[in-house]
């Protein structure tokens, strides 16, 4: 029987595994380059902390360049789907405005409201700047490119994202606004309600892989495209689902952007910023896309593998990329397509439709990894099958919902 117990659990933790890429590659690459007079003078120890330094230093100077791209992505999108110019005249296609707009956010004035807690008002930016890119080192970018992977790597995603919240609630309470911290209660409401469906879907698919380890799940998904977890079962197609809905909520992207309804709370939680720290606050939104974006990707649609198995190339990095801003622009279809939802709709959602199927997914779950083996050939044509059938059913049903004329009204005078 498994130790659940506090010591036993984190005793089965390997952490090392995140440390071994950077002492192959001092002992592979950097050592039998070296002088043979100073190969037994270099520590190994040294220069696996120094490799692992240089690669995060690397890490932290691209990944904040990913939200600017982001940005100007969804300028881009939403003159597309709105019809409007935008910021289209500032360099060549409108490409320099995002840089014009940082700029600009990096030289107003750095106001601190005088009757609020000034220590959690400076440090509120920076945690959910630092949560948000914590996420990125356990998602596999590709067969060999991530930063670590160590074999809790969704637990240890979930727990680092949950450290955002803490955030919010410390920029709302420290603005000392009614505004802000309407905001800023709304929001922690909001992102603790959706984190219940979006953990439990995550569930579904740690039982079948068996596994928290992100490169395990996608090292099960490496057969084809009908082995992505996302065919896997029925009821896996229903949790990727949730699981994204509920990611749109997690991240407060329209139509669940409750917390920056500007005609109800002027901005939210983030009211009383200006300058750089307003900006950290959007730059961790966009860089919370494409943070759950990769992790339904590596989760569902098989992460790096591409559809073809044996077509991979640098690792699988391009199809994972493609896959994933994929979603990203659903994402932002779905924000200049669809209206804001009221609060009572947004939590109606979550309570009485989300977390009860949730629940019903992972029973469903259970009783498919007892009838079928995990790689069977049946299960997966059974699951297609009835994914197929219950589109075509819900495609008809709506059709013919949408078609049936209303009543005529009577007047009771």
């Amino acid at each position: 029987m498994s130790d659940f117990s506090s010591d036993g659990f984190f005793q089965n933790i390997n952490l090392q595994d995140g440390t071994n890429w950077a002492t192959d590659f001092v002992q592979d690459v950097i050592i039998p380059r070296l002088p043979e007079a100073a190969v037994g003078h270099f520590p190994v120890e040294l220069g696996t902390v120094l490799v692992m330094i240089g690669c995060a230093g690397i890490f932290v100077a691209l990944v904040p360049l990913l939200p600017l791209v982001l940005v100007l992505a969804e300028r881009k999108v939403s003159a597309r789907f709105q019809n409007r110019t935008g910021p289209m005249r500032v360099g060549p296609w409108g490409t320099l405005q995002t840089l014009a707009d940082g700029v600009k956010l990096l030289f107003k004035e750095d106001f601190i409201p005088p009757q609020g807690d000034k220590v959690l008002f400076l440090l509120a930016p920076y945690i959910i700047f630092a949560s948000s890119f914590a996420v990125f080192a356990a998602i596999p970018f590709g067969q060999s490119i991530l930063v670590s992977d160590f074999n809790i790597g969704i637990f240890y995603i979930m727990a680092i994202s949950s450290v955002i919240v803490m955030g919010v609630i410390m920029a709302g309470w420290s603005s000392n606004s009614k505004w802000s911290l309407l905001g800023a209660l709304r929001s922690a409401a909001q992102i603790v309600s959706y984190e219940i469906p979006l953990g439990l879907s995550i569930l579904t698919v740690v039982m079948l892989v068996e596994s928290l380890s992100m490169s395990q799940i996608v090292d099960s998904q490496s057969n084809g495209i009908f082995t992505w977890l996302i065919f896997r079962s029925p009821f896996t197609f229903i949790a990727f689902f949730i699981f994204f809905i509920s990611s749109i909520a997690e991240v407060n992207r329209t139509p669940f952007d409750l917390p920056e309804a500007e005609s109800e709370i002027v901005a939210g939680f983030h009211t009383e910023y200006s300058g750089m720290r307003f900006a950290l606050f959007f730059i961790a939104e966009y860089a919370n896309m494409f943070a759950v974006s990769a992790i339904a990707v590596t989760l569902f649609l098989g992460g790096w593998e591409g559809v073809l198995p044996g077509y991979d190339f640098l690792g699988g990095l391009p199809g994972f990329v493609i896959k994933t801003l994929g979603l990203v622009f659903l994402m932002m279809w779905l924000r200049w397509t669809l209206p804001r939802l009221r609060v009572d709709q947004l939590m109606n959602l979550c309570w009485k439709y989300f977390i009860p199927i949730s629940f019903f997914n992972i029973l469903g779950t259970g009783v498919w990894g007892l009838i079928f083996q995990q790689d069977d050939v049946w299960s997966i044509g059974i699951s297609c099958a009835i994914i197929y059938v219950g589109l075509i059913s819900a495609y008809a049903f709506a059709g013919k919902t949408l078609a049936r004329k209303p009543e005529p009204q009577v007047s009771s005078a």
